[in-house]
């Protein structure tokens, strides 16, 4: 009798035997996921190329690849830093405008890539006016070379930004007082003759020569400095002094110094640059007379010092208006 065949006999030729249920499903699914690799997403049947052999030089898909335009990413915007302007007082010393220059030159060093421009109340070109009508429509912070809150820091300088109309101004306040400052009156005084034991002689003593002012905040401005600049020294008297305006005049105040038995007395020049009254004051010394404070390295510092404040801390003057006005 022949012997029926085994039901697994029934497969497909060349298959081997299946041994269990768990073998049977694995093949189904194997032959399932063969079948679905061929089918797209939306149900239609995936055309089934063979893969194509790149000969070099050939112009196959890569070479069409190349071919098709490459995606450019856009550029970064810049956003270009209000300029700074510096407002010189101007004067008819040919020294000061030269001493100026030099200290705009030491602000470009520190900081290469910003818009530095200058411009003077009176006396020198460029004026104002005219260095901010040059801007046109620009982002402008105004940094005043002056020293002390006068009317030149509150009237002049923001009139000639109300006559720039497009314009949008910011305004920094003075240089002084600071203690950049003092650090350049001590070097001053130090590179003309001060030797760091002079501040603990009792006979010795510091005229602070400044232009002065009838505005009493510039007033209190100077004061202020000469503190600072005795504290500086070691605690030795300093004493404002004026050229101008306000008394005493350095004369009076190097006889008043004297008179109490203050004989070693060195001026301080509270001046940015050289000019008429910084010569005088250092004609009155009867011990050593320091420079103007020019382009010190500190006092670089501290116009970029100044234009960083302003910038954060106040919006341009348009904004302002229209917060005002809102």
């Amino acid at each position: 009798m022949t012997e029926s065949a085994h039901p697994r006999e029934s497969l497909a030729p060349n298959t081997l035997p299946l041994d269990s249920t768990a073998q049977l499903l694995t093949r189904i699914t194997a032959q399932l996921g063969a079948q679905l690799s061929h089918v797209q997403l939306n149900g239609v049947r995936r055309p089934m190329t063979p893969p194509t052999t790149e000969r070099p030089g050939s112009a196959g898909p890569a070479a069409h690849r190349s071919a098709q335009p490459a995606h450019r990413t856009a550029a970064p915007t810049v956003v270009r830093a209000p300029a700074l302007v510096a407002v010189a007082h101007g004067s008819r010393d040919p020294r000061t405008l030269h001493t100026v220059s030099r200290l705009l030159d030491r602000v470009r060093e520190l900081r290469p890539r910003l818009d530095v421009r200058l411009g003077h109340i009176e006396l020198n070109e460029p004026l104002l006016p005219a260095t901010l009508a040059g801007l046109g429509d620009r982002d402008a912070v105004l940094v005043p070379l002056l020293l002390g809150r006068g009317h030149h820091v509150k009237h002049d300088v923001p009139a000639a930004a109300a006559g720039a109309p497009l314009l949008r101004a910011r305004f920094a306040p003075p240089l002084g007082p600071h203690p950049l400052l003092v650090e350049a009156l001590s070097a001053r005084l130090h590179e003309a003759g001060w030797r760091t034991g002079d501040g603990t002689s009792p006979t010795t003593a510091v005229v602070l020569a400044a232009a002065g002012s009838r505005d009493p905040e510039s007033a209190a401005d100077t004061r202020r400095t000469a503190e600072l600049l005795s504290e500086r020294l070691g605690g030795v008297p300093v004493v404002p002094a004026y050229a101008s305006a306000l008394s005493p005049t350095v004369p009076d105040a190097v006889r008043a110094l004297a008179a109490r038995g203050r004989h070693r007395i060195a001026v301080a020049s509270y001046f940015t640059a050289p000019g008429r009254f910084a010569a005088a004051g250092a004609a009155a010394a009867p011990w050593i007379a320091a420079a103007p404070l020019g382009a010190h390295p500190a006092l670089g510092r501290l116009v970029l010092q100044r234009y960083d404040e302003a910038l954060a801390g106040h919006p341009p003057v348009s904004d302002q208006r229209q917060l005002v006005t809102a």
